[in-house]
Order: structure tokens, then C-alpha cells, then sequence
């Protein structure tokens, strides 16, 4: 199994359905290099815990057209 990170970004979501979409995109990486994920509303924060580069992870929340920013790996 490969190492998994924990990544959070800060991503610009105003409402349930901006988290939706999120949740969508997340959803379908999972059992493709994202073993799984947290969005967090009211924060505006969305960690996920990966195997995949953060890079990665970042272009597929980008999709979503929410302004996405990575805050940490580890």
C-alpha cells in the first residue's frame, strides 16, 4: 500500500451545494488514490487523505470552479 497524506485545502464553498459538488468530484477519486475525505462548510476547509500528490488532488477540486488553495500536506 502506498503512503497516504492528508491534505487540506481551503476552498471557497458558500453553500450545500458548493460542498455537494466537491463531494461529487472527491467521491469519484475514491478507491483511485483517495481513501477519503471531510468537507467542512463552515470552515471552507476540505481535507482528504490520499496517496495522490497534492497537485493532483487541487486540479480536481479546481474543476469544481471553486477558488481552491492547498493549506498543508502531512
Amino acid at each position: 500500500m502506498s503512503d497516504l497524506k492528508v491534505h487540506e485545502f481551503k476552498v471557497a464553498m458558500t453553500c450545500e451545494g458548493c460542498s455537494g459538488a466537491v463531494e461529487r468530484v472527491l467521491g469519484k477519486m475514491k478507491g483511485k488514490g483517495v481513501e477519503d475525505f471531510n468537507i467542512n462548510l463552515e470552515a471552507q476547509k476540505v481535507e482528504v487523505k490520499s496517496s495522490l500528490p497534492a497537485n493532483e488532488i487541487l486540479e480536481v477540486i479546481k474543476k469544481t470552479g471553486k477558488e481552491t488553495q492547498l493549506i498543508s500536506s502531512a
